[in-house]
């Protein structure tokens, strides 16, 4: 009953933190991490407050570590990317990289454009500086056509973009990709402006832990 208790309070400061004001990713990954070790510890040490206590500080230092990483290399992404409609956003957990597909592809195509290449080049350094991330390249599309042509459409663009990556030294262990087809829109099908919205390839950074 004491770590379904710690458990739950556990839950709870998580979900309390998630409404608080906003902090940097690092003190956000330090406290959850902190919770987080602190569980982890409690539910495995034999004795509990002593568990606890040595899972919080690593945790912390973990979460902490990742959430800073996570804070500057989301700078750098911004800073070093020249095309303005590419959109960097820190989840907290992980950096999200946006390309709409009109910077990306032509119209039903999965050549990336020559135009864009640069700026792949720079999510490929990025990566390799960072080496202990994994990018998940996910490819959308609107709802458009038949589904089955959309859902390769948006596997055949994700391809495309992870070989990018691939050509400039990032390694294909580190690469996951994945075709969403038009099942996670971010925005309305109904009009113009929405479908270009869900035409996308996002790069996910993602910290391994």
């Amino acid at each position: 009953m004491k770590i379904l208790s710690t458990a739950l309070i556990g839950a709870i400061a998580v979900t309390a933190l998630a409404g608080c004001n906003p902090q940097t990713n690092a003190e956000q990954g330090a406290l959850i991490g902190a919770i987080g070790g602190g569980l982890l510890g409690a539910a495995t040490a034999n004795n509990e407050r002593k568990g606890a206590a040595l899972g919080a500080i690593g945790g912390a230092a973990l979460g902490g570590l990742i959430g800073s990483q996570l804070d500057q290399q989301a700078k750098e992404l911004d800073r070093d990317i020249q095309n303005g409609n590419v959109r960097i956003v820190n989840e907290g957990s992980f950096l999200r990289v946006v390309m709409p597909d009109g910077i990306l592809f032509a119209t039903s195509s999965d050549a990336v454009n020559p135009a864009i290449l640069s700026d792949l080049a720079v999510v490929a350094d990025s990566l390799l500086r960072y080496p202990n991330t994994t990018a998940r390249v996910v490819g959308h599309t609107d709802s458009t056509g038949s589904l089955a042509y959309n859902q390769s459409l948006s596997e055949r663009r994700a391809n495309s973009v992870a070989q990018v990556l691939r050509q400039n030294g990032v390694p294909a262990s580190r690469i996951v990709t994945v075709g969403r087809g038009p099942n996670e829109p971010v925005a309305t099908n109904a009009t113009p402006e929405g479908r270009a919205q869900n035409r996308r390839v996002e790069i996910l950074i993602i910290p391994n832990q």
